[in-house]
């Protein structure tokens, strides 16, 4: 081939558009050896533990990464899908991601899916999207509240993986959907309609959302506020009050403190005071993993039980259900729009 052939410009693929669905992660195996593996890159962010010094790094690779990853690798198995070896979160995002690209056939869209920690990481989701012709990508991180060590850390990893390529697709974000309509109308529905499938009616209904450390949000995070803000919109859409939708916070983390009321201490407290029958739910989570089929259906049912309660059910996630994926489907091409 001559100089001047070989300097020819590549041929440019017809412009497509992806969507890029990103949730926070999971390992790839139920041991201990991928436990650790996969919590090592989750608490090596400065997005999740602020403070990397040294004093944290020996924390994290002297007791939190040893002693962690054996006990966390117990509570996958509890969940763990064993026939396609992996956790419920890859299963139900995979299922999302080709669940909207069939709704959204015929308009030009890719959709792909991606994990923040652990694989498959956003840079080989980005680079396969641009290899089958994406020139334009929508990023939608699944956390309806926004927060720095969650939607943020999306978008630096995306960021991340810009930086490597010379030709750079046009990038959007899809913004936090915590009071979105599309989004409180699917909790709602989905509430109902496995509350009917239940044989008791629940004295309350937790409506559980991961913890934070206070101080991220004396900092200037916004997450709890829009924690309080999907509850608030959540109760006024069924009719519910305080007393009926509690708002509480599980998952906290070392001796910090968090955002309270606790999940755990609540459920307790619940017990003691006399109440037999509770819902939980957890709107801050897109896919069912191991903080709600194990943290909160397992741990928070026994002690519910333990202390007096007789009735415990867990509300699923909106996962890939027709009634996540059209809210999914309304948010995304809304976001779509002037693209598609």
């Amino acid at each position: 081939m001559s100089s001047v052939e070989s300097s020819q410009p590549k041929t440019v693929p017809a412009g497509r558009v992806g969507v890029l669905l990103v949730n926070l992660g999971t390992p790839d195996t139920a041991d201990a050896k991928g436990i650790r593996v996969y919590l090592r890159e989750f608490l090596s962010d400065p997005r999740v533990i602020e403070r990397q010094g040294l004093l944290w790094q020996t924390i994290l690779n002297g007791i939190v990464l040893p002693i962690r990853s054996g006990r966390k690798a117990k509570d996958y198995l509890k969940i763990w899908n064993t026939e396609q070896n992996e956790s419920p979160l890859k299963t139900i995002t995979r299922g999302q991601s080709d669940k909207l690209g069939a709704l959204l056939a015929g308009q030009n869209v890719i959709v792909d899916w991606g994990m923040r920690y652990g694989n498959p990481s956003i840079k080989s989701r980005i680079d396969a999207l641009v290899a089958q012709g994406c020139d334009r990508i929508l990023v939608m991180p699944m956390y309806p509240q926004y927060s720095a060590s969650t939607s943020a850390t999306v978008v630096d990893k995306v960021a991340d993986a810009l930086k490597t390529m010379r030709a750079q697709p046009t990038m959007r974000y899809v913004a936090p959907y915590y009071d979105d309509p599309a989004y409180i109308d699917a909790l709602a529905v989905s509430i109902e309609q496995h509350l009917a499938t239940l044989s008791f009616k629940p004295e309350t209904i937790i409506a559980s959302f991961h913890g934070m450390p206070q101080s991220y949000i004396a900092k200037g995070d916004p997450y709890q506020a829009h924690c309080v803000a999907t509850a608030e919109a959540l109760r006024r859409r069924m009719g519910l009050n305080d007393k009926e939708l509690m708002l509480t916070f599980q998952s906290r983390f070392g001796y910090e403190e968090w955002l309270q009321p606790y999940t755990d201490k609540t459920v307790e407290r619940l017990a003691k005071e006399g109440v037999k029958r509770i819902a939980v739910i957890t709107p801050g989570f897109s896919a069912d993993c191991i903080e709600t089929l194990e943290e909160i259906a397992q741990e928070n049912a026994e002690i519910f039980h333990a202390n007096g309660g007789t009735d415990f059910a867990a509300i699923p996630c909106l996962n890939d259900s027709d009634t996540g994926m059209e809210m999914l489907r309304r948010i995304v091409t809304r976001e779509l729009q002037g693209w598609i």
